[in-house]
């Protein structure tokens, strides 16, 4: 046993999951805050295998392996998961305005297939608190903006929303994802219909011609929709010259679940972890199929292990991101993922883990 799994044994799994959220990155960036700790995380566990290098989206990746949204809501703890070994930073989901999210509790462990179901709402202080954090940042960690509607606007008034957000983000992150796929947000998820999806993209797209910035942009899709309803969305990326989809959100489906009825209590809320992962993966193929090398496909859902992470390069995803998988490895986990990605790449001869994206099955 590791020591991060007996101290998740012996306490955090004893707090509250949201408390031992707080818990562990008010940590990390006290730790961090210590002369030397930085520099000391960076050496140690930072990715910086050549090996591990992602071009895509017109940015330079030091690793395929990056933080999901959900994890840092309110762009806290960027700077510090970047020395952990990520690659890249989704922050977010960020709405227009402040909101608190739904009433605690919402976030729930499921130990038996190290899974959580979270009915969080997008808590966060809103887009202009965030853009001012973004605009400290010092630069080395690569940072998406996850976007979505706040709570309190109605979904006829949703584009003018998102178009507020992405005005005081755009500026200040490296790419921007369109959440439409939340179950968290109530009629969110309506919008991942093409007949509403189009016009929020066009306003958005819009609202990036207005400000003049050329930030690329993709669209988050759930893992719920039919397969001709994501071929769909894939088709209406292609139309409206979108970079990529991330693929894909958490799920109401509790089926997933090895014993549903330990979450009987829980309304609402969406799952993660390794349950998800044969329909991301399935998602994922069938994408990659679709849309060949015209998008870029960022792979999330269920990846726990380095043998995850290398199933989904090579099922075709140029990046992939985790949570709940941190969330139960701990600290180490994506310098052990890098690790063990490297070592797969070199296994392979070639000469970076790109060259091997979409190349076969987690086997090859």
């Amino acid at each position: 046993m590791t020591l991060y799994a007996a101290l998740f044994n012996l306490i955090l799994r004893r707090l509250a999951p949201e408390r031992a959220h707080r818990l562990a990155t008010a940590t990390l960036r006290a730790a961090c805050r210590v002369p030397g700790c930085a520099a000391l995380l960076r050496r140690l566990l930072a990715a910086r295998d050549p090996a591990l290098r992602v071009r895509a989206l017109g940015l330079s990746f030091p690793s395929p392996l990056g933080v999901a949204a959900g994890l840092d809501k309110d762009a806290g703890c960027f700077e510090q998961l970047g020395l952990l070994g990520f690659g890249f930073v989704e922050i977010g989901t960020v709405t227009a305005h402040p909101q608190p999210g739904n009433p605690p509790p919402r976030v729930f462990r499921v130990p038996r297939d190290r899974a959580l179901l979270n009915r969080m709402g997008f808590p966060n202080p809103g887009a202009s608190a965030v853009a001012a954090r973004l605009r400290a940042r010092s630069g080395r960690v690569v940072v998406g903006a996850n976007v979505g509607k706040s709570m309190a606007v109605p979904i006829e008034h949703a584009a003018g929303d998102y178009r507020a957000c992405v005005r005081a983000l755009a500026p200040v992150c490296d790419y921007l994802v369109v959440n439409v796929s939340s179950p968290n947000t109530p009629g969110l998820r309506q919008m991942q219909t093409v007949e509403l999806l189009r016009p929020l993209l066009r306003e958005v797209r819009q609202e990036l011609r207005e400000l003049g910035i050329g930030v690329p942009l993709l669209v988050k899709v759930g893992p719920d929709l039919a397969d001709r309803q994501l071929l769909a969305v894939a088709d209406l990326a292609l139309e409206l010259a979108l970079d990529g989809i991330v693929a894909v959100n958490t799920s109401e489906d509790r089926a997933l679940l090895s014993d549903p009825a330990s979450v009987a209590h829980v309304e609402g809320g969406g799952v993660s972890g390794p349950p998800l992962r044969p329909r991301a993966v399935e998602v994922l193929r069938l994408l990659r199929a679709h849309v060949g090398q015209r998008l870029v496909l960022v792979s999330v859902g269920g990846i726990s292990t380095p043998e995850d992470a290398w199933e989904r390069i090579r099922a075709g995803a140029t990046l992939v991101q985790a949570y709940t998988g941190f969330v139960y490895g701990g600290p180490a986990w994506p310098a052990h993922v890098n690790r063990a990605l490297a070592h797969r790449v070199r296994a392979t001869g070639a000469g970076s883990i790109q060259e091997l994206v979409g190349g076969g099955h987690a086997t090859a």
